[in-house]
């Protein structure tokens, strides 16, 4: 419901924006601007979807060969605890449970083109769990929340950016970023397991989480220690070691068990093009709320708002240079990352500005695309408290980037 009240609202607000343009300062070209942004945004979409395809393909035949070779029961033996409290309307050794924890993993490694095709796929299964197959399920919620607040270890793409950009210290705002994104996932989860009435102060749920924030602590140290030429190169050479290593080893599993390999892979990708198509709708509607939205200068106007707001409250507003950032990014990927690199060539990349859109980049994911494509790839409606879950935890993250960006750099 909340996606539907922000998809009306972005056409309501660009239109009464193009029409005040439109009267006070005689713009009679904005009505085409938006115009055409919906078309260019529908073509994107579809461009989008179709290029997942190939990806959806392979990574869902190697999900079907890990499944096949009993993958399921290894995560069930290590993770269960955690997912038991986490998802307690998955059942043990269930379908779902291989690529919910693939996803997370692949998130936390950065590699997003792996992401998708996997989330897709823990979604379809959980999808086999639902009793109302026009709504969202609580796991499904959970974990589309979970995804929407993009926990990464390593924002490789941000620090070669920085780099490209002739950042001093290019790696300065890596251990910001991860902190302000282990605020926003913290957050979405609290978020939805107090809707969910789940039991955070469960021992072994505190336990596994102990283990996954000694993980992140134990990352930070490392890469701290490291030269800063090293970084996105050790970076990305872990990121993709491990995630072939995965795929390795599902092949040597589905070998040790007598498992075709190559027919289960094909059993797999055969689902692929499937999930492409079925999301194209979803695609196309979220991505020209969103181009009609930013075509009007709704994203402008709530700037300056907020400039005169906190001017009259005599209040630092500095930061307000960057919020194009936050407030793009969980609508837009590419926008934010368009947004960033403007604001860092306009101000510098060592300027706290610059600094801070970068730790904007990094604290959260493109919240209301990843609803369109999750629930959209499972033809769910009705997503409840989803969005709403996700952009809060969104503005906890970016607000709290604001503070620990000034505590690092002023």
């Amino acid at each position: 419901m909340a996606l539907n009240y922000i998809w009306i609202a972005f056409f309501l607000i660009a239109f009464l924006i193009a029409l005040f343009q439109l009267i006070i300062y005689g713009d009679t070209e904005i009505f085409g601007r938006l115009v055409e942004s919906t078309f260019t945004s529908s073509r994107t979409a579809f461009e989008l979807a179709i290029g997942l395809t190939g990806a959806m393909a392979m990574w869902l035949g190697i999900m079907k060969i890990g499944e096949k070779a009993g993958i399921v029961k290894i995560l069930t033996f290590v993770f269960g605890p955690f997912f038991q409290r986490l998802f307690p309307e998955i059942p043990k050794n269930h379908p779902a449970i291989t690529p919910i924890f693939m996803k997370l993993s692949a998130s936390l490694l950065g590699l997003e083109n792996a992401g998708t095709p996997l989330g897709i796929k823990a979604m379809r299964e959980m999808q086999t769990l639902n009793e109302d197959p026009d709504k969202a399920s609580n796991a499904q919620i959970m974990f589309a929340v979970l995804n929407s607040t993009g926990l990464t270890l390593i924002p490789v793409t941000i620090l070669v950016y920085r780099t490209q950009m002739g950042a001093a210290n290019p790696s300065d705002v890596f251990i910001p970023i991860l902190l302000s994104t282990t605020v926003t996932a913290m957050s979405g989860m609290i978020i939805v397991a107090v809707l969910q009435r789940i039991n955070l102060l469960d021992w072994v749920f505190l336990a596994y989480l102990a283990g996954i924030l000694s993980f992140i602590g134990l990352t930070i140290y490392y890469f701290v220690s490291l030269p800063q030429e090293q970084i996105s190169v050790i970076s990305g050479l872990v990121s993709n070691l491990l995630l072939f290593s995965i795929i390795i080893f599902f092949i040597l599993l589905a070998l040790l068990n007598r498992v075709n390999v190559y027919e289960a892979f094909i059993e797999g990708a055969k689902d692929g093009f499937d999930v492409a198509i079925k999301i194209i709708p979803y695609l196309v509607g979220i991505l020209i709320g969103i181009a009609v939205f930013r075509t009007a200068g709704a994203l402008e106007l709530i700037i300056r708002g907020l400039e005169f707001l906190l001017d009259k409250m005599n209040i630092n507003g500095e930061f307000t240079f960057a919020l194009p950032v936050a407030f793009m990014k969980p609508l837009s990927g590419s926008g934010s990352s368009g947004m960033m690199l403007d604001i860092m060539k306009t101000y510098g990349p060592d300027s706290l500005m610059g600094k801070l859109a970068c730790v904007f980049q990094g604290t959260t994911d493109t919240t209301l695309y990843i609803m369109a494509v999750y629930f959209g790839s499972v033809n769910i409606r009705k997503i409840r408290y989803a969005a709403t879950a996700g952009l809060l935890a969104d503005l906890i993250g970016l607000t709290s980037a604001i503070f620990i960006t000034y505590v690092f750099f002023t």
